[in-house]
């Protein structure tokens, strides 16, 4: 068997910033295995190229450019947001706005979004929306560790199932039971 579409294929790796020498930001290793369901879109798009078509017992060993991986760094993502934002019950939440902090957020659109905290002035905060890998180059090596033919409901829900629980799965409504069961 190998990895191609809507096969749950898992891998262990190490990731290095800015090419083979670089810093070990991550790794991943047998205890506790990368699995996914290959081909949803879950993972950066040249990262699944890379594996396509490998067996298990199969090394690899990529570096995606900054652009294929969290894309360059954006001054743009880094803004001030007005302190009182961060008021509950009338008073800034200082242990919130530590730097170094991350804190979810959401933009005017709804959409769900993590900011660093940079800088805290008296009327403002500086925070950083850029995914924090982004402007760096990733080298990822590794091993195929396992792969097998994803079940039809991980294929119809686009993730995978395991003893009867569906995490993530937008398709029960919460009802983990009469959607994985």
């Amino acid at each position: 068997m190998i990895v191609s579409q809507n096969k749950v294929v898992s891998l262990i790796y190490e990731l290095r910033v800015n090419g083979k020498a670089g810093e070990v930001i991550e790794k991943v290793d047998n205890n506790s295995p990368l699995t996914f369901l290959f081909g949803t879109g879950s993972l950066l798009p040249k990262f699944e190229d890379n594996l396509a078509g490998l067996k298990v017992g199969d090394s690899f060993d990529f570096n995606l450019v900054s652009e294929d991986a969290y894309g360059q760094f954006d001054e743009g993502s880094v803004i001030k947001v007005p302190l009182q934002a961060f008021q509950m019950d009338g008073k800034v939440d200082y242990d919130l706005v530590k730097i170094g902090n991350k804190i979810p957020m959401q933009d005017s659109e709804g959409h769900r979004l993590t900011g660093v905290v940079k800088t805290v002035d008296t009327d403002s905060v500086t925070m950083d929306f850029n995914h924090p890998l982004a402007g760096n180059h990733l080298f990822f090596k590794g091993e195929i560790t396992d792969i097998r033919q994803a079940t039809e409901e991980e294929i119809t829900h686009g993730h995978l199932h395991s003893a009867g629980s569906c995490e993530g799965c937008d398709s029960c409504g919460g009802e983990h039971d009469s959607c994985c069961s």
